[in-house]
């Protein structure tokens, strides 16, 4: 357009979230000149923390711990020199409307007691289930860091990744092969009901197989969900751990800005893309909103895949099929997200106290029973807020006081389910109404609860896509449901973290790897990106020398 202003680098990087951030750092690193364009003020994304009710209180409006990233990741990019610091969190607390309580530390003879409270047989088999499900995680975890072949190709390249994924998992004898194809599509009820027979116990080993998923613990594929909670690392090695960001999620994102823009990357927030410009199937770089253009022999696209291929792509550019397959993805929620000032910790009835204890440091849930994780999914699906919400709770500043202040805390409640419709609505009154419900259902197990809130923000399905660019509110970009995970995220045939598009890459959570803030889609993008970059050199001096 007449007056536009054209720059050239060597990469452009679309969304400053936290692989948007980690492919600039890891980009950069390499030696490329490297531009991110971010639309909202703020870089981090959904990893951000913000202080909704002025500076003193400090929350991560939507993501709220850390577990998957790699140390890869932290040791390439340095990010503990540049502010990482995550501190694992405590025990999950779950009080009961019958002053009963459950406090699981998931480690090896401790949770008996607990959990012979409501079943001695389940307190028996607790151990057995958390090594079975350890030792199917350690064999399936390498598969996050590994790139998903293109099944089905015939070309000699890519059999070769077939038959390198298939190596990989030699780890897996009939047995676990048979045990990991069961995870892959059962639901977390029936998985759990082999093993289980407290509905207590069974329900809070289900919330890690719903959270952020439009399913009930009875819909197949929802023990997947929850064996992807179980595979972490906070950097100790030890898998299925949780922690809290030192300075909230925001202070992670922060950091990988820091190590990318020590390597030489350039960050620009409140610049939204108008589209990514192609031509004759390649990519040409990006046109900004306000019609400047960065001319870029590569792309990287870190936003929602409806995003990237349906609104800044000219779907003529792109094959039908595809189109298609972008078109069918996914990408419900029915989450929202409530966070709140307390003046106080909770009362609990069921263990009086407000005093710091570690009951306080893991998550504090508000789940009563596997039956009463299912209705509220089951109010939602038939167009209509879960009447009583579940919900995954934590306090950070027990860990962290730097928070908030002196004597009082931060609490996040990450709650479902309310109709997948609100995502194309603000529904402000029934937010609200919901809200109301949530807090009331802890008040019911720590009557001080509602009276100690000083602050509340919520966040529906709407705000989460039209204020931080989750289509349908969804935390993972997709459902994490059968069809849509390994080489079918998020299209056959582009799970490589290639696109149609020659020069174009992604690298969203919707891509392999992704859902939570693991940085493993970034990385994994970034390799392929720079061995495509190798290859191309050398074909250059090859054609060269033939001269």
């Amino acid at each position: 357009m007449p007056g536009e202003h054209v720059e050239q680098c060597d990469a452009t990087v679309v969304g400053g979230g936290h692989n948007g951030l980690v492919a600039a750092a890891y980009l950069a690193r390499a030696g490329l000149r490297t531009v991110v364009l971010e639309a909202r003020d703020v870089t981090g994304g959904a990893a951000v923390t913000e202080t909704p009710w002025g500076p003193d209180f400090k929350v991560t409006a939507l993501s709220y711990v850390m577990s998957l990233m790699p140390p890869t990741i932290i040791e390439d990019l340095a990010l503990v020199r540049h502010g990482y610091h995550v501190v694992p969190m405590g025990p999950s607390f779950i009080a009961f409307p019958d002053e009963r309580s459950l406090l699981l530390h998931e480690e090896p003879g401790r949770d008996f007691d607990e959990i012979a409270k409501f079943s001695r047989r389940d307190a028996e088999r607790i151990d057995d289930y958390h090594a079975w499900l350890h030792g199917v995680a350690d064999v399936l975890a390498p598969l996050l860091l590994r790139t998903p072949p293109r099944i089905g190709s015939h070309r000699p390249a890519d059999l070769l990744d077939q038959l390198r994924t298939a190596w990989g998992l030699r780890g897996l004898d009939v047995r676990s092969s048979a045990e990991a194809t069961r995870l892959f599509t059962m639901s977390i009820s029936d998985l759990l009901d082999e093993w289980f027979e407290s509905p207590e116990v069974k329900g809070v080993l289900a919330i890690n197989g719903v959270i952020g998923t439009w399913a009930g613990p009875e819909e197949p594929g929802t023990a997947y969900v929850m064996m992807h909670h179980t595979i972490g690392d906070v950097g100790d090695g030890q898998l299925g751990s949780w922690g809290y960001p030192r300075g909230g999620m925001g202070a992670v994102t922060a950091a990988i800005r820091r190590s990318a823009e020590s390597f030489g990357a350039e960050v620009r927030t409140s610049t939204p893309v108008a589209r990514i410009d192609v031509r004759d199937g390649r990519v040409l770089g990006v046109t900004t909103e306000t019609g400047d253009v960065l001319r870029a022999a590569v792309v990287v696209a870190a936003t929602h895949p409806k995003i990237t291929f349906l609104r800044h792509i000219d779907r003529a550019e792109l094959p039908a099929d595809f189109v298609g397959d972008l078109e069918r993805w996914r990408s419900r929620s029915g989450v929202v997200k409530v966070n709140v000032a307390l003046s106080e910790l909770p009362d609990f009835l069921a263990w009086p106290g407000t005093e710091p204890h570690e009951r306080f440091t893991g998550s504090v849930e508000l789940c009563h029973s596997i039956d009463y994780i299912q209705r509220a999914f089951e109010d939602a699906r038939h167009g209509r807020a879960a009447e009583r919400p579940f919900s995954d709770g934590v306090i950070p500043s027990t860990l962290d006081p730097t928070l908030c202040p002196e004597g009082t805390h931060v609490m996040s409640l990450f709650t479902q389910w309310v109709p997948e419709s609100w995502a194309h609505e603000p529904h402000p009154s029934e937010l609200d109404a919901y809200a109301d419900r949530v807090i009331d259902g802890y008040n019911e197990l720590a009557p001080n609860f509602k009276q100690s809130v000083i602050h509340r923000q919520v966040i529906g399905p709407w705000q989460m896509e039209h204020e931080y660019g989750l289509i349908g509110g969804n935390i993972f970009h997709g459902e994490l449901s059968p069809d849509q995970l390994f080489h079918m995220r998020p299209a056959p045939g582009y799970a490589d973290f290639t696109t149609p598009i020659a020069g174009l890459y992604q690298c969203s959570s919707a891509t392999h790897g992704g859902g939570g803030v693991t940085g493993i889609p970034a990385l994994l993008c970034t390799r392929r990106l720079l061995a495509d970059e190798r290859r191309r050199r050398l074909a250059r001096r090859l054609k060269v020398w033939d001269r």
